[in-house]
């Protein structure tokens, strides 16, 4: 990209930062994704051209470099990318604080429950093989079922039936899981409303907001918060 022509330590970070999904491929990596296919599904509206042209950028940058075999490419943050960890952070808390509206082009249940299973407290799910389903109200039939398994420590994200016994069923629209995931809404508030709907056994239903997890962002206090988002 063409660059500011500034001195500033502040303008020369940008000339390698701000082209367009930049950052949020190194969000993906700090996330702990390191496969081609693990940033797509982190960026699903990027095409694979453009995740492979940026991917070059940040490695001739000296942000990102590559591990492994060909065809079994891992992609690892360098210190310099690390350092950029703050960075991010500093930019979710003051988006949630800041920026809190979500349009319908915002909402992606693939993209939810990716981000969902990164959230997922293995430790606090029942040792046995365990499905949390998921009825979405407000999207087309396709995309509106979902299954989330958990099992020997492993998380599994399924868009079609496993074929497991289900523990329990979360009915609510695409827009309401994504406001509790991000803590934009209490889980206790959106199960007094009507929100939410957990259907199964009663103490299953009482463990759904342990077990699902937040976004690292859900705990950032947002101008005139009347209630406490994160605390069940």
């Amino acid at each position: 990209m063409a660059g500011y022509g500034q001195f500033c330590p502040v303008a020369k970070a940008m000339e390698v930062l701000d082209e367009r999904w930049t950052l949020l491929v190194v969000r993906e990596l700090l996330a702990g994704s390191t496969r081609f296919n693990e940033l797509r599904r982190g960026n699903p509206k990027m095409s694979p051209t453009l995740l492979s042209k940026r991917l070059h950028t940040l490695e001739r940058a000296g942000i990102v470099r590559r591990a492994g075999d060909e065809g079994h490419t891992r992609y690892l943050l360098t210190p310099a990318g690390e350092e950029l960890r703050p960075v991010v952070e500093a930019l979710g808390a003051w988006g949630t604080r800041w920026v809190g509206g979500l349009g319908e082009a915002d909402l992606d249940p693939h993209l939810l429950l990716w981000d969902m299973r990164r959230t997922i407290r293995v430790e606090a799910w029942p040792r046995e093989r365990t499905v949390v389903a998921f009825t979405l109200t407000d999207v087309a039939p396709r995309v509106a079922r979902w299954w989330i398994v958990v099992r020997d420590g492993q998380v599994e994200v399924c868009d079609y039936d496993p074929g497991f016994d289900v523990r329990v069923v979360v009915t609510t629209p695409l827009r309401t899981l994504t406001r509790l995931w991000r803590g934009d809404v209490s889980w206790p508030r959106a199960l007094r409303t009507g929100e939410v709907r957990l259907d199964g056994a009663v103490d299953a239903r009482r463990q759904v907001p342990r077990w699902l997890g937040q976004s690292v962002f859900a705990g950032v206090r947002r101008p005139g918060d009347g209630e406490v988002l994160v605390g069940l």
